[in-house]
């Protein structure tokens, strides 16, 4: 029997059958996480009483602290510190270019080489790297310029008097870097497609131009935040050139609390510009990541879909 046109209205009306039976539409509650409020709270307030505790200690010395901490021994030490940071960054990156390269020659001997310089600087302490070359003279008492094994000399001079102490903290903190800056250049290098480096060289660049405008630009961005953890550790490893006498700003701050006995007071002076120092850095290497990761991660390639779909509209109206 078919339906009446009023029954046929009401159908209608009403949205039909499937209207009817549509259940109601789910009111989500979100889940109350108690536990993680609860440890939030716990171990803030740790911290707020840590914090508390040691700005209120009388130990410290905040006046101590305050005479230090812009006085003119600090900020020689300070400048003594950051070009021994920088200037033995730019040494072990440099070599670690070299010797990355070195690594991944075809010459077996060139990569033996590498492989070897390697070895020997990771596996041995900075620590006694350092008082090895402060005591280069004890095992070379004059350095020669010439050719080995053919007897032509063309100078000499006493080891002391080349090899300071400036000297031996730049070789020791600045070979060092390179064995490890070779290794992160090398991870980067690899990173890149070899259709890169393939694509290239069928336009006729040398392999040299290659690695320099192909390579080396799109490794960077596997390079950077790398090399950037170790500008901040090699920051904080000129402080061991204290103990061959070096006079960056931890060394003059031992000469002086080793003095006066302001210990705590004085290591904080150091901690403060280590931790500002430090930031610093931090911002400066967040910078160059996003410069060298442009057209890489989702946002990027979101946007570059949207510009392709946006392409493919104007070319269809077009």
């Amino acid at each position: 029997m078919a339906p009446s046109p009023s029954d046929q209205g009401e159908v209608a009306a009403t949205g039909g059958p499937a209207a009817a039976l549509r259940p109601d539409a789910i009111k989500a509650i979100p889940v109350r996480h108690w536990g993680r409020w609860i440890s939030a709270g716990v171990v803030t307030y740790l911290l707020v009483a840590l914090i508390v505790s040691f700005v209120k200690n009388p130990n410290v010395q905040w006046n101590v602290v305050g005479q230090y901490l812009f006085s003119p021994i600090t900020m020689r030490g300070l400048l003594l510190t950051l070009e021994l940071t920088f200037i033995a960054m730019f040494i072990g990156a440099a070599g670690g270019v070299m010797l990355a390269v070195m690594r991944l020659s075809d010459n077996p001997v060139l990569s033996w080489i590498a492989w070897v310089y390697i070895w020997f600087f990771r596996g041995t302490p900075v620590y006694v790297q350092i008082i090895i070359w402060a005591y280069m003279g004890s095992l070379y008492y004059t350095l020669y310029l010439g050719l080995p094994f053919t007897g032509l000399v063309f100078g000499s001079a006493q080891s002391s008097r080349v090899i300071v102490t400036f000297v031996a903290a730049l070789l020791a903190l600045g070979l060092n870097e390179a064995a490890y800056a070779a290794e992160l250049v090398r991870a980067g290098i690899i990173s890149v497609e070899a259709g890169q480096s393939e694509a290239a060289l069928s336009l006729g660049m040398s392999p040299a131009l290659t690695m320099r405008r192909v390579v080396l630009p799109q490794a960077m961005r596997v390079i950077i935040p790398t090399m950037g953890n170790e500008t901040i550790s090699m920051l904080k490893t000129t402080s061991l050139i204290a103990v061959i006498g070096g006079l960056e700003m931890f060394g003059r701050l031992q000469q002086v609390y080793a003095q006066t006995f302001e210990i705590m007071p004085l290591l904080v002076v150091a901690c403060i510009w280590y931790l500002f120092i430090t930031s610093i850095l931090t911002l400066g290497q967040a910078r160059l990541e996003a410069y060298f990761g442009k057209g890489f991660g989702e946002k990027e390639a979101e946007a570059a879909e949207q510009r392709a779909v946006k392409r493919a509209a104007r070319a269809r109206h077009a």
